[in-house]
């Protein structure tokens, strides 16, 4: 009784090790490889475990078996070109360089400074509009605008 009570035991716990080994194949299959979606597998994996529903591991597993295209290093190239083109250093692009920097920012800033009224155009009526067009608005103005 004690010897089938170990082979049991040692059973189970062989089972248990073959199941999770079998279970963590996909993300040891997208690990070894240095897959993008390695995390994206793992997740699946994890939600196959809990839930019981074998579809994510399937999932998993096929994401793991294929190789994703490389979007990044064409669309860098072509950033690259671009910069060429407009003759600024590659990577200087004023995507990452702070608003007052960017060349005109003190134009506009002094543009935006200065009152805009529709009635000092000439022939645009009686300045009803001046609320929605001018960065001037004055209190009669704002206060039927407030519920808007």
């Amino acid at each position: 009784m004690v010897v089938m009570g170990i082979i049991l035991a040692l059973a189970v716990l062989m089972f248990g090790i073959l199941f999770f080994r079998l279970h963590t194949l996909p993300e040891r299959l997208a690990h070894k490889s240095q897959k993008v979606q390695f995390e994206i597998v793992a997740v699946l994996g994890l939600i196959a475990l809990f839930t019981h529903m074998h579809i994510f591991w399937i999932i998993g597993l096929l994401l793991a078996l294929i190789e994703l295209p490389d979007f990044s290093t064409p669309l860098n190239r072509l950033v690259g070109s671009v910069e060429k083109i407009a003759d600024e250093r590659p990577g200087s692009g004023s995507l990452g360089m702070p608003p007052d920097t960017v060349a005109g920012a003190a134009r506009l800033e002094e543009a935006a400074a200065t009152p805009f009224h529709i009635h000092d155009a000439p022939g645009l009526g009686d300045g009803r509009a001046t609320s929605l067009i001018s960065p001037a608005i004055d209190q009669t103005s704002r206060s039927g605008l407030d519920h808007a």
